[in-house]
């Protein structure tokens, strides 16, 4: 039996909810990564999370990772939350993200992506976070 958005919110009730990537493709490459445990880290432009926003990383905090199709998929804790320039993150930072084989790589990858949401700048700032699974939803509905 699946477990509906509200019965994972229920179960984790200060979790916000958010998607990996910005296509479905990219979500679900992301999400099996996740689940490969290859992928350990994530970052965002720090320019995404206005003052206050509740969708900003915290340390300790479960979190839901969504379907595309807004379906629950799995549940993250977050282990650690630094800012940090993008041309600053480390090559430990961007192999942990687990989409790469190098820094080179990383860099390419993620200058594309923040080119297609809201604009690159080598200096801007990341949120970087850090986590680890505690619970495939999707093995729910085996």
């Amino acid at each position: 039996m699946s477990s509906t958005l509200e019965d994972v919110k229920t179960r984790y009730p200060s979790a916000q909810t958010f998607k990996f990537g910005d296509s479905a493709t990219m979500s679900a490459e992301l999400l099996a990564l996740v689940r490969a445990e290859v992928k350990t880290a994530t970052c965002g432009a720090l320019r995404d999370y206005p003052e206050g926003s509740a969708d900003m990383p915290a340390k300790g905090r479960r979190d839901i990772a969504l379907e595309w199709d807004d379906r629950p998929a799995l549940v993250i804790e977050t282990v650690e939350v630094s800012v940090c320039r993008y041309c600053d993150v480390s090559e430990d930072f961007a192999l942990a993200e687990g989409e790469n084989e190098t820094l080179e790589g990383w860099r390419e990858d993620h200058r594309r992506y923040f080119e297609r949401n809201g604009g690159f700048d080598p200096e801007m700032e990341l949120v970087c976070e850090r986590f680890r699974m505690v619970e495939d939803l999707a093995e729910e509905q085996r």
